[in-house]
């Protein structure tokens, strides 16, 4: 027998086999007759191993995870139980904290933009340490100053991230002491600097980048009662190709990280690394039309809702039928598109898939991160039922 033929044959199996993404498609199906579609499901276990591999990729720094990323109770509390602490930036994540009743210990504002009322209800909270990046912002913490301290957001850019998130916050390095100064001079406390290079960040070189600047500034400026470093989030997920390996991408981090003194308290604020993998969403088709050399299946959710992250955060998750078939099937050009009326909500424009069926059940996986929080009720589509499951739950 050929390689290629022994690969082929290799392939066509891994296409049956009960299994997709992990999970057994049995209890997949199951899981979609008893609750329906769309059904959106958080793994407990996957949360925990992302969690896990990313402290054992950086020992020595403390994770804040970025709420925003998927605010959901079970999440946080899980993370909790994990001695995980939360970057917040909203009353809102506030208030969900306060419905965990997770308090503010390990708590960090990172918002460099706040209204008054945003600042009295964070300290209301308990939570001390805020994140600021220009002059304005430092003047609303005066009345505050025997409460509050403040982290200097510097601004590095990286135009390989996915999404760079120093365009629209952040100082420029240059700026720091200027700032530190007029903040000195109302009598409100430094205490560190934090960065966010971008998210989805390819490799490591930003942040070695970043990181490196901070301690030089941090050495030259010994004035400061320098405590914190925060290095952001940005770790890479796989989404439709692979990525560096947490710990391959943490290596060259945690040397950079040496340089600065023992004891500058290390953060860092993971969302999608966290709560990305850990969910799935099984979508069923409910539609079918021929448009040209295309067939069209309509899904019944799309990018207003789960799949939103398509829209705001540039991100294309993995999509297949649960149904498994071989290679020899015939595969036809086809669209994929969600339930709405308006024609922006198409989720493929090019796949290949072989003939479903309505009632068909496909899995969209790889969307735990800004999906569920960023998906609307367009057209009163309510957002999908979301479970939360062991790994024996699904496997």
């Amino acid at each position: 027998m050929s390689t290629a033929t022994e690969l082929k044959n290799h392939l066509a199996d891994q296409l049956k086999q009960d299994h997709l993404a992990g999970y057994s498609r049995q209890k997949l199906m199951a899981l979609t007759e008893q609750h329906g579609s769309p059904l959106f499901i958080i793994d407990e276990d996957r949360i925990e191993a992302q969690y896990k591999s990313l402290t054992r990729a950086l020992p020595a720094v403390k994770m804040r995870y970025a709420i925003k990323a998927l605010p959901e109770p079970h999440v946080l509390r899980k993370l909790h139980a994990m001695g995980c602490g939360f970057d917040i930036a909203t009353q809102g994540e506030i208030d969900l904290m306060k419905r965990c009743d997770i308090d503010a210990t390990n708590a960090i504002h990172t918002h460099p933009i706040k209204k008054d009322t945003d600042i009295k209800a964070a300290l209301d909270f308990g939570c001390r340490f805020f994140v600021v990046d220009n002059i304005a912002e430092i003047d609303k913490f005066i009345p505050y100053k025997e409460e509050a301290a403040l982290l200097i957001r510097v601004n590095f850019r990286n135009q390989d991230a996915v999404v760079d998130l120093s365009r629209k916050f952040g100082c420029l390095l240059t700026r720091v002491p200027d700032l530190v100064t007029h903040a000195q001079h109302c009598g409100i406390e430094v205490v560190g600097l934090s960065f966010h290079v971008g998210s989805q960040v390819p490799s490591p070189s930003a942040h070695i980048n970043a990181i490196e600047m901070s301690a030089d500034l941090m050495i030259n400026m010994p004035q400061v009662n320098w405590q914190i470093l925060d290095i952001g989030g940005g770790f890479p997920i796989e989404y439709n190709g692979p990525v560096m390996s947490i710990e391959d991408f943490c290596q060259p981090i945690n040397e950079a990280l040496s340089a600065l003194p023992p004891e500058i308290d290390l953060l860092a604020e993971p969302g999608r690394f966290i709560a990305g993998p850990s969910a799935i969403q099984l979508l069923s088709v409910v539609g079918k039309a021929q448009r040209g050399a295309r067939t069209w299946y309509y899904l019944d959710d799309g990018v207003y809702g789960v799949l939103s992250g398509q829209i705001y955060d540039h991100a294309k998750y993995p999509i297949k039928t649960l149904k498994p078939y071989g290679l020899n099937e015939t595969l036809y050009p086809s669209v994929l598109a969600g339930p709405t009326c308006d024609s922006i909500d198409v989720i493929d424009e090019d796949t290949a898939l072989p003939d479903l069926q309505i009632g068909d059940v496909m899995v969209a996986t790889q969307v735990g991160a800004y999906t569920m929080s960023s998906a609307t009720e367009f057209n009163l589509y309510f957002k999908p039922k979301s479970l939360w499951l062991k790994s024996t739950d699904l496997s």
